[in-house]
Protein backbone atom coordinates (compact mmCIF):
# COMPACT_ATOMS: atom_id res chain seq x y z
CA UNK A 1 0.00 0.00 0.00
CA UNK A 2 2.60 2.20 0.49
CA UNK A 3 4.80 1.37 -2.20
CA UNK A 4 1.83 2.14 -4.54
CA UNK A 5 1.18 5.43 -3.12
CA UNK A 6 4.91 6.42 -3.09
CA UNK A 7 5.02 5.35 -6.89
CA UNK A 8 1.71 7.93 -7.02
CA UNK A 9 3.55 10.70 -5.69
CA UNK A 10 6.43 10.14 -7.66
CA UNK A 11 4.34 9.92 -11.24
CA UNK A 12 2.80 13.46 -9.95
CA UNK A 13 5.77 14.94 -9.01
CA UNK A 14 7.42 13.79 -12.76
CA UNK A 15 4.36 14.81 -14.56
CA UNK A 16 4.69 18.22 -12.63
CA UNK A 17 7.82 18.45 -13.32
CA UNK A 18 7.89 17.85 -16.99
CA UNK A 19 5.09 20.74 -17.51
CA UNK A 20 7.16 23.38 -15.84
CA UNK A 21 10.05 22.38 -18.05
CA UNK A 22 8.11 22.40 -21.02
CA UNK A 23 6.28 26.05 -20.10
CA UNK A 24 10.00 27.06 -19.61
CA UNK A 25 10.99 25.95 -22.81
CA UNK A 26 8.16 26.99 -24.52
CA UNK A 27 8.67 30.36 -22.54
CA UNK A 28 12.48 30.36 -23.75
CA UNK A 29 11.57 30.10 -27.63
CA UNK A 30 8.58 31.93 -27.86
CA UNK A 31 8.57 35.13 -25.78
CA UNK A 32 10.45 38.48 -27.23
CA UNK A 33 13.15 39.69 -25.36
CA UNK A 34 16.19 38.66 -23.00
CA UNK A 35 14.15 39.67 -20.15
CA UNK A 36 11.08 38.02 -20.26
CA UNK A 37 13.09 34.66 -21.59
CA UNK A 38 15.30 34.77 -18.76
CA UNK A 39 11.97 35.33 -16.62
CA UNK A 40 10.51 31.83 -18.10
CA UNK A 41 13.68 30.10 -17.98
CA UNK A 42 14.73 31.08 -13.90
CA UNK A 43 11.12 30.20 -12.70
CA UNK A 44 9.38 27.52 -14.74
CA UNK A 45 12.38 26.13 -14.95
CA UNK A 46 13.89 26.02 -11.18
CA UNK A 47 10.48 24.87 -10.23
CA UNK A 48 10.40 21.74 -13.29
CA UNK A 49 14.07 20.64 -12.24
CA UNK A 50 13.34 20.87 -8.89
CA UNK A 51 10.34 18.79 -8.92
CA UNK A 52 12.24 16.23 -11.25
CA UNK A 53 15.38 16.21 -8.51
CA UNK A 54 12.58 15.76 -5.72
CA UNK A 55 11.03 12.69 -7.84
CA UNK A 56 13.91 11.24 -8.49
CA UNK A 57 14.96 11.44 -4.41
CA UNK A 58 11.82 9.44 -3.43
CA UNK A 59 11.99 7.07 -6.08
CA UNK A 60 15.29 5.94 -4.68
CA UNK A 61 13.90 4.82 -1.29
CA UNK A 62 16.94 6.15 0.13
CA UNK A 63 16.98 8.64 3.13
CA UNK A 64 20.00 9.89 2.44
CA UNK A 65 19.71 10.24 -1.11
CA UNK A 66 16.03 11.98 -0.90
CA UNK A 67 17.93 14.43 1.92
CA UNK A 68 20.37 15.52 -1.15
CA UNK A 69 17.55 15.79 -3.68
CA UNK A 70 15.89 18.26 -0.87
CA UNK A 71 19.07 19.68 -0.51
CA UNK A 72 19.18 20.42 -4.23
CA UNK A 73 15.78 21.64 -4.16
CA UNK A 74 16.45 24.18 -1.67
CA UNK A 75 19.59 25.52 -3.49
CA UNK A 76 17.72 26.01 -7.02
CA UNK A 77 14.70 27.89 -5.08
CA UNK A 78 17.90 30.24 -3.24
CA UNK A 79 20.04 30.03 -6.23
CA UNK A 80 18.01 30.67 -9.23
CA UNK A 81 16.23 33.69 -8.89
CA UNK A 82 19.14 35.65 -7.65
CA UNK A 83 21.60 34.47 -10.56
CA UNK A 84 18.61 35.41 -13.01
CA UNK A 85 18.48 38.87 -11.26
CA UNK A 86 22.19 39.48 -11.64
CA UNK A 87 22.55 37.94 -15.53
CA UNK A 88 19.48 40.29 -16.61
CA UNK A 89 21.25 43.46 -14.45
CA UNK A 90 24.59 43.18 -16.29
CA UNK A 91 22.37 42.92 -19.35
CA UNK A 92 20.75 46.08 -18.73
CA UNK A 93 24.06 47.43 -17.77
CA UNK A 94 25.74 46.67 -20.89
CA UNK A 95 23.03 48.18 -23.23
CA UNK A 96 20.92 45.09 -24.42
CA UNK A 97 17.06 46.85 -24.98
CA UNK A 98 13.70 46.29 -23.77
CA UNK A 99 11.41 44.14 -26.05
CA UNK A 100 8.81 45.71 -27.99
CA UNK A 101 5.97 45.28 -25.92
CA UNK A 102 7.58 46.39 -22.53
CA UNK A 103 6.33 49.86 -21.15
CA UNK A 104 8.49 50.39 -18.35
CA UNK A 105 12.71 50.39 -17.53
CA UNK A 106 12.62 50.96 -13.78
CA UNK A 107 16.67 50.65 -14.13
CA UNK A 108 16.46 53.88 -16.50
CA UNK A 109 18.41 56.58 -15.00
CA UNK A 110 20.47 54.28 -12.68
Amino acid sequence: MIAEALAVIVALLLIAGALFALVAALGILRLPDLYTRMHAASKAGTVGSGLLLLAAGLHSGEVAVFARALAGFVFFILTAPVAAHLLARAAHMTGYRLGPDSTQDDLLGR
